[in-house]
């Protein structure tokens, strides 16, 4: 089941266990992966092909929407991000760890990179 078109969505306090997500990513029917992210800087708006939804485990950051306005995140929140849906995400000073499903069996990076950015 393919994720609804449109912008991406932050839904905090989502989870509080590690089977919870599967059980979300299963229902999805995505392929699970885990990201730990180290230190990073901003990135600039962009957009994937692929659907993913990402799981934050671990940590704290934050993302920024469409308009480039800053959405808070830490351990418990879940991203949706349909292909296509114009986000970045945000300077990571300490490490994250997120549970990521995408739409499609292929290694997490290869599926999202390269970034796509607006015209």
């Amino acid at each position: 089941m393919p994720l609804k078109p449109g912008p991406m969505k932050v839904v905090h306090g989502f989870h509080s266990s590690k089977e919870e997500v599967l059980d979300d990513i299963k229902k999805l029917d995505l392929w699970p992966t885990v990201y730990v992210s180290e230190r990073m800087e901003e990135l600039p708006l962009h957009w994937h092909e692929v659907d993913n939804c990402g799981y934050v485990m671990e940590g704290t950051s934050y993302v920024l929407d469409s308009n480039g306005s800053r959405i808070e995140l830490s351990a418990g929140d879940k991203l949706e991000i349909p292909a296509g849906a114009l986000h970045a995400e945000g300077r990571v000073d300490q490490k994250i760890v997120y549970i990521v499903g995408i739409s499609r069996p292929e290694n997490l990076l290869d599926a999202l990179l390269p970034l796509n950015f607006p015209e």
